[in-house]
């Protein structure tokens, strides 16, 4: 057990999925997993183990942003010895390509947390990486299951409603907006857990990979209804299922 998670050592399983809202986790479990078993409600924040074609996995809610998200991961990793953890979740597409449910695949995260700041101080820019091996399994299994998907960068922000493309000073050069310089250096998407992730991953040694559908479109403006937020992804379920059950 720990501060945040009822579960006992042994209740949940070395591979992990991770949504932010905890009714996709339970539409996870029931949908997708065989025999899954509710571990925590602590808050509400449901977690659940079962089995994905024989395998054990489990899905546990986080909530949003990169201080909710950490202290999940955290304890799921050093308190409960999980080795494999992938995020599926939601993203703001900014990419002219990118549609609505279209499934975006994070190979990196830029931020403006500070949460690699607070590491290594003003040192060096830490990059913050997906683990290869899964990022390589996931797009091989997206193809295998005829899945679209987009690998790249994408944004880790603590901002949820910061509009850059407004932003003035320090957000602006060269007759760029924030989000412009964005697009233009290849951010695919804007989220809010991927550098947690990526930075707990590397500091633990163990494996993790974020993987987004796009619910909303900045520059289009789309947005999708918060019920097919919690129902609707299912490939980029299957393409996370698929990838993290291989050995």
């Amino acid at each position: 057990m720990s501060l945040h998670n009822s579960a006992e050592f042994g209740e949940i399983a070395e591979k992990i999925l991770l949504p932010g809202d905890p009714l996709r986790a339970k539409y996870i479990a029931e949908n997708f997993l065989t025999d899954a078993k509710c571990y925590t409600e602590i808050r509400n924040v449901y977690g659940y183990t079962g089995t994905y074609k024989g395998v054990e996995v489990s899905v546990q809610a986080t909530g949003m942003g990169v201080p909710s998200f950490s202290i999940y991961a955290h304890e799921l990793v050093y308190n409960y010895g999980v080795k494999k953890l992938v995020r599926v979740g939601t993203c703001g597409g900014m990419h002219e390509d990118l549609n609505l449910s279209d499934i975006v695949i994070a190979q990196g995260s830029s931020t403006d947390s500070s949460i690699v700041k607070q590491t290594f101080g003003n040192a060096i820019n830490f990059s913050l990486l997906a683990d290869f091996d899964l990022l390589t399994k996931a797009v091989l299994n997206a193809k295998n299951l005829n899945i679209p998907v987009k690998v790249g960068n994408v944004i880790c922000t603590d901002y949820f409603y910061n509009d850059y493309s407004n932003a003035q000073g320090i957000f602006t050069s060269n007759g760029l907006t924030l989000d412009q310089k964005m697009i233009r250096h290849g951010i695919l998407a804007v989220e809010m857990e991927s550098a947690a992730l990526y930075m707990l991953c590397a500091a633990a040694q163990v494996q993790g990979l974020a993987i987004f559908t796009v619910s909303d479109h900045i520059v289009k403006n789309l947005h999708a209804t918060p019920k097919e937020r919690e129902t609707d992804y299912n490939d980029m379920i299957k393409i996370a299922l698929e990838t993290i059950i291989q050995d």
